[in-house]
């Protein structure tokens, strides 16, 4: 402290003397703004702190090593004095938080949600302003949102750009998609940080709409690995009403920073308080299977909405839409151009005799689910105005309830239900968002009245009004819109083209499926990569399931139409293997049944393998390479194992410590024969039998692309 002695009174001080004094003030005033807090477990401790000029940081570190450097917290604005510096702290909380709570459906049974937390208030005095930012210490990692109270200062603004930052301690080995306002849909790469620009050319390759931004851009789920093992993964909770995140890479500093989606006239995001950003997270481990078991992206969402959630049930379902991916049929009735709905008879013009989606073959998937257990059929293409939308920017091209004249929805209503089983309702929008809530109301009156409880919606193509991105705010807001009517109508979701999931599935457990990667389909349009799979659950999954369509037997699809020269990369076995290393309440058999009468040994495990589960175990896993999981069936005390590799192959060592202690089980092993591959002998497959219990241990092959899938039941 400073003293009269050193300071008499009525003395003039030198200039150079009040700016120590002054900076000294400052340091103090710094010192008091910083604040630590630590995981429940001790692990994990996030530091804040406002650096010079009151700009906002933090820094996360984990047994000790940086996990996040310190990095800046902020958002500019339109307009607007920008929220980033010049900031005080006017208030600090902190509490503990720890509850149990059960999913409607979900990997386990029930989901622990226990963390530490510090809110704290910030005032920005030049513009009297104030902002939150709260986070949260969970055992496995962070979650950090920005909270803007409702203030005379602050009650409408529009975002220019978010400045979060996330400051790596080094060039980490990363799984990255490149940065896109309006897909996800490309072959994931696998760098170090430092190698993103380098490699971003060839990494964007052809869609039907993508929008890329910066050489250096990354999209969200991120996966990252350090030199010395640490495991991180960057994304984000609960986007409603909010742009998405991407990342924007400094390759020279090796710093993040967030890049929301703009909208049609390049704003990031339109603000009215009180209001919420979406949580950013960063899960962290030195154990890679961690990283797939955690349930942190959940825990920053909701609670259920729903009082009533009986009439949400997991789904394992067939459907006419392989054979319409691969070319064999068409979705469209006729091969007429320019066909308008309010123009054509479509009883008067003559059928291209390829339409899948015709009433006998729709029975013909109907009677194979009923047989087999399935719950459900899909069918795409049951209704007009496939003939000429796609790449057209048009506005309105399905009404979503008039069906081509050899779809008899009315006599398949009778007949699945005089099966036990539902159709599942296809909703192509053509990307006209527009056009799809102008006819929401009835399209889902519709669906009720003819028995179908499950849409599978698509925007393909770029967003109509044109200038919006499948990633923007109002486009987001969009899909909640279709979620929450959805939900009114009693009716469940299965998105593709839309944005990639956050957890919202607690909050609003209708919404049972995604697309938002690439999924089987692209295996028909060249090939996702022999690794593929072992790489998505540490990315597009840990926001939320994926609807990735596996089971496919006759992996050449030339057989069938020889016109398609691309190939499934991937062996049977594995096909099976992903039914649970691709978690999912909504599992499709997606091959034709021709090809599954062929092999019905091998797909007696996906007739039996279930959809929802009390438990669930990483037992092996290294993103890029392998991951092999174990999972409870739910109110069973029946276990299914699945292990997919890369393209290199590998023995499989597992223990079956995770089974009831003195209890015998049979395992029923699904597996790769010895000279089955990928690319030469991809149906080369052997099932054995074998009798285990917890102390059981299995060394099991896997082909290059390969895998393998266990039944595992109770003697």
């Amino acid at each position: 402290m400073y003293s009269h002695r050193f300071f008499p009174t009525g003395c003039s001080l030198p200039k150079s003397v009040w700016s120590l004094l002054l900076l000294s003030l400052c340091l103090l005033g710094q010192a008091a703004a910083a604040e630590d807090i630590k995981s429940p477990n001790g692990q994990l401790t996030l530091s804040f702190n406002l650096q010079g000029d009151g700009v906002p940081t933090y820094r996360l570190t984990y047994k000790g090593r940086d996990v996040i450097k310190t990095s800046k917290l902020g958002l500019d604005l339109k307009n607007a004095t920008a929220l980033t510096s010049g900031f005080a702290v006017a208030e600090s909380k902190q509490r503990s938080f720890d509850e149990t709570w059960t999913p409607v459906w979900g990997e386990v049974k029930t989901i622990r949600n226990h963390y530490n937390e510090l809110a704290v208030t910030l005032k920005q005095a030049s513009t009297d302003r104030s902002i939150r930012v709260r986070f949260r210490v969970f055992d496995d990692g962070l979650g950090f949102r920005y909270e803007f109270p409702r203030q005379p200062k602050l009650d409408y603004f529009t975002i220019k750009e978010e400045r979060t930052q996330f400051a790596l301690a080094c060039d980490h080995k990363a799984f990255w998609l490149p940065g896109d306002y309006d897909t996800q849909e490309y072959s994931t790469v696998t760098s170090k940080l430092s190698e993103v620009r380098g490699r971003m050319k060839a990494a964007v390759t052809p869609n039907a709409s993508q929008t890329t931004f910066s050489p250096t851009g990354v999209q969200t789920p991120l996966m990252l690995k350090s030199q010395d093992g640490l495991y991180i993964n960057i994304h984000e909770a609960a986007l409603i009403d909010y742009s998405c995140m991407s990342l924007d890479l400094d390759d020279k500093n090796f710093v993040l920073e967030s890049h929301l989606t703009p909208d049609a006239v390049g704003d990031k995001g339109l603000i009215q308080t009180p209001a919420n950003s979406p949580w950013r997270t960063v899960i962290v481990s030195d154990k890679a299977g961690d990283i797939l078991e955690s349930k942190l992206v959940l825990n920053l969402n909701e609670p259920t909405k729903f009082k009533d959630v009986s009439w949400i049930k997991p789904v394992k379902y067939v459907g006419v839409w392989w054979e319409m991916i691969t070319g064999k049929s068409t979705w469209s009735y006729t091969n007429m151009d320019n066909i308008k709905l309010d123009s054509v008879d479509y009883n008067k013009v003559k059928p291209n005799g390829t339409h899948g989606a015709n009433t006998a073959h729709v029975k013909e998937y109907i009677d194979f689910a009923a047989k087999h257990g399935f719950d459900a059929v899909l069918v795409e293409g049951w209704n007009t105005g496939w003939e000429d939308w796609f790449g057209k920017h048009k506005d309105y091209v399905f009404d979503f309830v008039t069906p081509y004249p050899d779809f008899d929805v009315n006599e398949l209503q009778r007949y699945a239900a005089s099966k036990n089983v539902k159709i599942i309702m296809h909703h192509e929008t053509s990307g006209s968002v527009r056009n799809y809530e102008r006819h929401l109301d009835a399209a889902f009156d519709f669906m009720n009245q003819h028995g179908y409880n499950a849409v599978k919606t698509g925007y393909v193509g770029d967003i109509v009004p044109l200038g919006h991105h499948h990633y923007d705010q109002w486009v987001n807001n969009h899909y909640q819109f279709v979620l929450e009517k959805a939900a009114a109508h009693k009716i469940m979701v299965n998105g593709h083209e839309a944005v990639r999931p956050t957890g919202l599935a607690r909050t609003y457990p209708n919404l049972i499926g995604n697309e938002a990667a690439r999924g089987t389909e692209y295996e028909s349009f060249g090939g996702n990569n022999a690794d593929h799979t072992t790489i998505l659950p540490f990315t597009r999954l840990i926001g939320g399931p994926m609807d990735y369509t596996p089971g496919i037997f006759q992996t050449r699809i030339s057989t069938f139409n020889p016109a398609n020269k691309s190939f499934v990369h991937s062996t049977l076995a594995r096909q099976l293997a992903l039914y649970v290393t691709m978690y999912s309440p909504l599992q499709m058999a997606a091959d034709m049944i021709e090809h599954y009468n062929e092999h019905l040994d091998a797909f007696q495990f996906i007739k039996d393998v279930a959809v929802d589960w009390d438990d669930s175990k990483v037992l092996e896993a290294e993103p890029g390479d392998y991951i092999t999981i174990a999972r409870k069936a739910k109110g069973k005390n029946s276990w299914f194992v699945g292990s997919t590799c890369d393209e290199n192959g590998r023995t499989s060592n597992v223990n079956f410590s995770f089974l009831d202690p003195g209890k015998k089980y049979t395992a029923t092993i699904y597996a790769d024969a010895k000279d089955a591959h990928y690319e030469k002998n991809p149906q080369a497959y052997a099932i054995r039998k074998m009798t285990v219990t917890r102390k059981s241990k299995l060394a099991q092959y896997c082909a290059p692309g390969g895998g393998y899938a266990i039944s595992v039941v109770p003697q």
